[in-house]
């Protein structure tokens, strides 16, 4: 089921049907960029066990990490709402920005003027060659939606993040939200 097509801010939906797939398994992700080049995103409600201080020890707070996806895991990436503060940051949409100067983000964190809310860092990210999401769509693993939440969507809290967008697409997905996540578990 295709809802509407992909685009730079727009959020991706796994389908129920992924079953068995680690990465996207009940997943949302915020497409950071979408282009005949191929597709770039976050999974915006996976958090891993480390905190930002586990990775980047000169860091003075404790900021959950994200599985941003699959490709390059070593990697550490952050979208936020502060472009004000962050230069060289790149416009998702509504908002939301996505990368900057890594030095400058750690500064004014440990000063404390980038706080949680504002931003939200990932190990690795998704990816998709030139319309390999397109192809994705049409075997229906994933459910495109505009991003309602605009730029608050760092803020949203990942344990239910999934569930509750089974709810507000309602009809035969709303069943799922109950579902175990693991279906031999049932």
């Amino acid at each position: 089921m295709i809802t509407i097509k992909p685009k730079k801010g727009h959020l991706l939906i796994a389908e129920p049907s992924i079953i068995g797939d680690t990465s996207f398994n009940r997943s949302v992700v915020l497409l950071a960029d979408h282009t005949n080049e191929g597709s770039i995103g976050f999974i915006l409600n996976k958090p891993l066990e480390y905190t930002l201080r586990d990775l980047v020890p000169d860091t003075l707070v404790t900021f959950k990490v994200y599985n941003g996806g699959p490709v390059e895991q070593d990697n550490l990436y952050f979208i936020h709402k502060v472009p004000e503060l962050i230069p060289d940051s790149i416009e998702i949409s509504l908002g939301i920005y996505w990368g900057g100067d890594f030095d400058t983000v750690l500064s004014l964190i440990n000063q404390g003027k980038i706080k949680a809310s504002d931003i939200r860092f990932f190990l690795g990210y998704s990816g998709w060659e030139p319309f390999q999401l397109e192809e994705e769509l049409e075997t229906n693993s994933w459910i495109v939606t505009e991003n309602i939440y605009e730029k608050s969507i760092i803020e949203k809290k990942d344990d239910s993040f999934w569930k509750e967008k089974m709810v507000e697409l309602g009809d035969h997905y709303s069943i799922w939200c109950n579902a175990p996540e693991n279906p031999s578990y049932n």
